[in-house]
C-alpha cells in the first residue's frame, strides 16, 4: 500500500470551477465500459492526440485529478486534443482494481479506440504517479505512441526494472520535494537506463501543491520546439467529432 495519509489523497477537489470543458465518452474495455472525458483545443493543428492516465485508484485517483487536468490543458495549449479516462472500478468504469495489470489492458483498449477515430494520427501517452507506471507498461505495446510523458513515476513502489525503456521520445517530470517518490530514487533509476529522457526537475511535492502553473510552463517550454514541427493541414476532426 502507498504511504499516503488521508489528508493527501488524489482527490481533485482543487479543480472546482476549473474543469476542462469536454465531452463524456464511453469506451469498451476488457472488463467493461470505461468512462472518459475529451478536451479539445480551440484549433487542432498537430495531427496527434494525447491519452492521459490518472494516479492510484485506491487513493482517490480519477480522471479529475488536478495534475491530470493540467497535463490535458497543456496538450490543448499545444494544439493537441486529449482524452482522460477512469481505470476499471473508478467512477463509472466497470471492473475492479488490478494492481496495474488490468489497468494496462484498459489503456491499450483506449489507445485502440483513439486510433480507430484518428487513423494515422500520432498518440502521446502521459501518466501521473500510478498512471505513469501504467503508461510505462503500455508504451512498448502500441505502435502509434510517439511520445511518453511520465510525472512522478513511482519507481520505489512498483517494479519498473523488468520493463524495457521506451523507444519513443520521453519526457520525465519529477518534484524535487516529492515525499512519496523521492527524486533521488527516480534519478538513480534513470541513471541505469540505456536511454536518457528529457528530465524536468521542479520545486514541487508529489501532489504539485502550488506548482501546477510551474508544471504547465515547464512542459510548454520543453515541448514547443518539437510541436512547432508538427503540422496538420486537414479539416479539424476535433471540432467535428470531439474525438468520439
Amino acid at each position: 500500500m502507498l504511504p499516503i495519509d488521508r489528508s493527501h489523497l488524489y482527490d481533485g477537489g482543487e479543480l472546482a470551477g476549473l474543469e476542462c470543458v469536454g465531452e463524456k465518452v464511453v469506451i469498451p474495455g476488457p472488463a467493461g465500459d470505461l468512462e472518459g472525458l475529451t478536451a479539445c483545443p480551440d484549433k487542432e493543428i498537430r495531427g496527434a492526440v494525447a491519452v492521459i492516465l490518472h494516479p492510484h485508484p485506491l487513493y482517490g485517483g480519477t480522471l479529475h485529478n488536478k495534475v491530470v487536468h493540467y497535463l490535458s490543458r497543456t496538450c490543448n495549449l499545444l494544439g493537441i486534443p486529449s482524452l482522460r479516462f477512469n481505470f476499471r472500478g473508478v467512477g463509472e468504469s466497470a471492473g475492479s482494481y488490478d494492481d496495474g495489470r488490468g489497468e494496462t489492458e484498459d489503456c491499450l483498449a483506449v489507445l485502440d479506440w483513439v486510433q480507430q477515430r484518428r487513423p494515422g494520427f500520432d498518440i502521446w501517452l502521459a501518466g501521473f504517479s500510478f498512471g505513469a507506471y501504467v503508461a510505462y507498461r503500455a508504451v512498448q505495446r502500441h505502435p502509434r505512441i510517439t511520445r511518453l510523458l511520465t510525472v512522478a513515476p513511482p519507481v520505489n513502489l512498483f517494479d519498473f526494472q523488468q520493463m524495457p525503456p521506451p523507444e519513443c521520445p520521453w519526457t520525465l517530470i519529477q518534484g524535487e520535494q516529492d515525499e512519496l517518490v523521492p527524486a533521488a530514487s527516480v534519478q538513480h533509476w534513470v541513471a541505469g537506463l540505456p536511454v536518457n529522457p528529457v528530465t524536468l526537475l521542479l520545486p514541487a511535492d508529489h501532489f504539485f501543491h502550488g506548482q501546477l502553473n510551474t508544471l504547465q510552463t515547464a512542459l510548454l517550454q520543453s515541448l514547443q520546439d518539437e510541436v512547432a514541427q508538427m503540422h496538420y493541414t486537414g479539416t479539424s476532426p476535433c471540432a467535428e467529432s470531439r474525438i468520439s
